[in-house]
C-alpha cells in the first residue's frame, strides 16, 4: 500500500512540474501586444464564411483604437463611428494601406467560359 501511495505522490510531482514547464514554454511564445489610441489595427474574424474558399482573408478593417483596457481587451472604431470591444489577441497593427484591406471579389465560373 505504501509503495502505492509513493507513486501517485511521485507521480503527482512529475505531472506538476510538467505542467509548469508547458506553461512556461507557451508563455514565451505568446506575443506581448501593445496598442495606443489612434492605432489603425485590422481585426481577425473567425466566424466570417461570406466566401467559401481557403485563399480569402479572415482579416477586416482597419479599425482606430480608442481605448486599451487594463485586462487586455480593446475599444475600437470603424469608419461609420460604431465602437465595440474586442479581445487584443484578436487585433494586430495595421500598416498597409486603408483602402486596400475591403477589396471586391470576383468569382469566374469556368463553365462560362
Amino acid at each position: 500500500m505504501n509503495e502505492l501511495d509513493e507513486f501517485h505522490i511521485n507521480y503527482y510531482e512529475s505531472s506538476v512540474l510538467y505542467k509548469k514547464k508547458i506553461k512556461k514554454y507557451h508563455d514565451r511564445k505568446i506575443e506581448k501586444r501593445e496598442f495606443v489610441m489612434d492605432d489603425l489595427v485590422i481585426l481577425f474574424n473567425s466566424r466570417l464564411h461570406l466566401f467559401s474558399g481557403k485563399l480569402k482573408s479572415k482579416w477586416t478593417g482597419p479599425f482606430i483604437v480608442m481605448k486599451v483596457f487594463p485586462h487586455g481587451a480593446v475599444e475600437l472604431k470603424n469608419k461609420e463611428g460604431t465602437r465595440f470591444n474586442v479581445n487584443g489577441q484578436r487585433i494586430k497593427v495595421y500598416t498597409g494601406k486603408e483602402e486596400i484591406v475591403q477589396e471586391v471579389v470576383e468569382a469566374y465560373y469556368l463553365d462560362e467560359v
